[in-house]
């Protein structure tokens, strides 16, 4: 069943999407801050349907106090953006290969 072009996710798909998204939010957030700086790193990546997708991610990072200064909201903000663009180029592969099926 497609429609516009994007297939229908499998779970284990889904699964893996979610899992790239998480992993991108994490690299980012760790490419910016030290990883003895971070007290707490929470990413949440869920989905939810198939037609359509609703994808909801949730990026919460608590910063040592020597940290005061730093934007954590900025930092979340970029985290969840990279977040969704591994999710739009997962879909984009997906899209690809179940095409040349």
């Amino acid at each position: 069943m497609e429609e516009n072009g994007i297939p229908e996710l499998t779970l284990e798909q889904l699964e893996e999407l979610c899992e790239r998204a998480e992993q991108a939010a994490r690299k980012y957030v760790l490419s910016k801050i030290p990883k003895n700086k971070v007290a707490t790193l929470d990413v949440a990546v869920e989905a939810e349907g198939t037609k359509p997708l609703t994808v909801n991610v949730e990026v919460a990072v608590v910063l040592s106090p020597l940290m005061k200064d730093f934007e954590v909201e900025v930092l979340t903000k970029k985290a969840t953006e990279r977040a969704f663009a591994q999710i739009e180029e997962y879909v984009r592969e997906t899209t690809c290969k179940s095409t040349k099926s």
